[in-house]
């Protein structure tokens, strides 16, 4: 058969199977939308929270005013006692506590650093995170304003004292992630492994059905069938990578820098290495809905391990050497590199390389049970002649 026959029938044969289609496109499109959805908000904000005023000064409801004013909080109720407040918050009625002391006011005034007792939900980072952060802003701009009027008290000019209030100033500036939103944080890193396991998926699908059914294909020598299918399949995710890299970003808002020749570039090897992943699940399964089964378990595993959620200093060596196998790993770190960084391509090197030869290794591999197929089938169709 010539290559371009066999191309016809390769893109024939992807094209008529629903199941794979659905797969590459539908599950490409849906999760571009689905995904970023439920943090479409990047940030929770108006976390309620219960104030617990031992003081009752005038200060101490100042305090409880600028609290309610923060976005990342907001005063649903107050309590008379911390027993009271526990039990709201044991209720799930707040996410949080403050707590004003007693002698508040006081403390102030003798230049003495009252304490403020904070509670939150550490169940959820983000929650606990958000109303800590707000519970710190309010207080410390009200100690802030207090060490400011005792300077000025003291004599000291304005404009001096609201640069000298505090003994460090700070300068925030979010690196990498300009609106420090968790859509911007977790959408780049985990469409790369979504384009990842729906390719292996499709591969896999589409290899272990003709592996089912009989057909012309079973007469094509492996290695020209292994490459048709591998070029059909990559090109298809060329189409489907650029569109997550380019409009699914645009329409998130994800902040992209990389230089797009060197993202297709980097592509070359990532969509290979899960192509030829997929072509052996489906060569080496007994039935093809295993291949589905075997790359969504897989999926929480690599996504944990790529190092974006947790750091790798803190994963254990032989965890890192075991998603080291796998194109998800290299592959979000060297896209978060290049597209999120601003890193240069020495830079990346490492992964680029990683993803050569992690191509090599599975496409022997997926040529090497492919070959082994095709001579088991040969045996079996001269044993029934």
């Amino acid at each position: 058969m010539r290559l371009t026959d066999l191309f016809k029938a390769e893109l024939k044969a992807l094209l008529s199977n629903p199941v794979v289609m659905l797969t590459m496109f539908g599950g490409v499109l849906f999760y571009s939308f689905l995904y970023p959805l439920p943090y479409s908000h990047q940030t929770p904000r108006e976390q309620a929270i219960s104030i617990v005023n031992l003081d009752k000064s005038q200060i101490s409801y100042q305090l409880e005013r600028m609290v309610d004013a923060t976005p990342q909080v907001k005063v649903v109720q107050r309590d008379h006692s911390l027993e009271q407040a526990k039990q709201a918050f044991l209720d799930r009625k707040v996410s949080g506590i403050l707590v004003i002391p007693e002698h508040f006011y006081k403390d102030l005034l003798l230049g003495t650093s009252p304490t403020l007792a904070f509670a939150g939900d550490a169940s959820y980072f983000l929650v606990y995170g958000t109303i800590v952060e707000g519970l710190a802003q309010a207080g410390g701009t009200l100690s802030a304003r207090a060490r400011v009027t005792r300077l000025l008290s003291q004599g000291e000019p304005l404009e001096s004292a609201a640069h000298h209030y505090a003994a460090v100033q700070s300068n925030l500036k979010p690196t990498f992630n300009p609106r420090v939103g968790y859509v911007d944080y977790v959408v780049p890193a985990v469409f790369i492994l979504i384009l990842q396991q729906t390719l292996a998926m499709s591969a896999g699908l589409l290899t272990g059905t003709q592996r089912a059914e009989s057909g012309d294909w079973q007469q094509i020598p492996v290695l020209p069938l292994l490459f048709m299918r591998t070029f059909i399949i990559v090109a298809l995710y060329y189409l489907l990578s650029m569109y997550y890299f380019g409009a699914s970003f645009s329409l998130q808002g994800v902040s992209t820098i990389g230089q797009p020749i060197q993202l297709l570039t980097l592509l070359l090897p990532f969509l290979l290495t899960a192509c030829f992943i997929g072509i052996w699940l489906g060569a080496v399964t007994p039935r093809r809905e295993l291949v589905t089964l075997i790359v969504l378990i897989s999926s929480m595993p690599l996504v944990f391990s790529a190092g974006f959620i947790w750091p790798l200093e803190a994963i254990p060596t032989p965890i890192i050497w075991l998603s080291n196998l796998f194109p998800s790993t290299p592959g979000i770190q060297g896209f978060l590199a290049l597209n999120q960084m601003g890193a240069e391509w020495r830079q990346i090197a490492p992964q680029w390389t990683l993803l050569w030869a992690q191509a090599v290794a599975w496409g022997s591999l997926a040529w090497w049970q492919l070959q082994r197929n095709h001579g088991a089938l040969t045996v079996k169709v001269s044993q029934a002649g």
